[in-house]
């Protein structure tokens, strides 16, 4: 399935020489470009495209370019894209944490370090599953090594915290039940109590963050979803 970089600015500098569109089309990516306000649908066809990114490019007005991803993300296609705005050296403690972008870069742009930018968000979004590694998002669990990852960092748990981890990685997308979860990971000897999934739940939370995207439900058990389930980054959502 063919894939794209979706370039969002002031329709007369969008091809530019030195802007984000031509810098990323001399690396050979596939790039589209929208005008700022213009209908992220208009993107798309019949060709099965997906957008890998979403670069808007804001110069000396990071406001502009926060409602404009904002108006981009209605888009079902665009909802779930990572997405980079550039802006001038001037502007940098503008950029908000909170403003819906994954990243930042400094304009001019150089090629080499967008690109790069935007393969790191496809990484951090990504997945997969072997016998000896889990990846889920920004997490990843190696078996092999008895170790977890998140964003690159070594996370330290407790060989049940682990244990535990591991299981719902290799079963993502699956509902557990406490008890179940008990005889998988604790085994059918262990004289404990359902509550003590809670605790190791409760823990795993604390130590990983918002990479562990564990669903809760009510009565039913846990289930770690996939970073695209629901639209958006993996978040803790919970019923109580």
């Amino acid at each position: 399935m063919p894939s794209f970089v979706v370039v969002i600015g002031h329709g007369p500098d969008l091809e530019a020489p030195d802007g984000a569109a031509s810098l990323l089309r001399t690396l050979g990516a596939e790039v589209r470009t929208l005008d700022l306000w213009e209908e992220g649908a208009s993107l798309f066809d019949q060709d099965g495209a997906s957008a890998r990114a979403i670069v808007i490019e804001a110069g000396e007005r990071p406001d502009l370019a926060v409602a404009a991803l904002r108006a981009v993300r209605r888009t079902a296609e665009l909802s779930d894209a990572p997405a980079i705005v550039a802006v001038s050296p001037r502007q940098i403690a503008r950029v908000e944490p909170a403003s819906g972008f994954d990243d930042f870069i400094v304009l001019p742009c150089v090629p080499s370090e967008l690109y790069a930018r935007i393969k790191q968000l496809e990484w951090k979004r990504s997945e997969f599953a072997t016998e000896e590694r889990t990846k889920v998002g920004r997490l990843v669990v190696d078996r092999a090594a008895h170790e977890v990852l998140v964003d690159g960092a070594a996370i330290a748990l407790t060989a049940k915290e682990f244990a535990l981890l591991a299981f719902l990685a290799h079963n993502r997308g699956r509902l557990f039940s406490r008890e179940a979860l008990l005889a998988r990971v604790w085994g059918g000897r262990y004289e404990g109590g359902a509550r003590t999934v809670d605790i190791h739940v409760r823990r795993l939370r604390m130590k990983l963050g918002e990479a562990f995207p564990l669903e809760t439900l009510r009565g039913a058990g846990y289930k770690l979803r996939s970073p695209g389930d629901g639209g958006g980054e993996p978040s803790r959502k919970r019923t109580k």
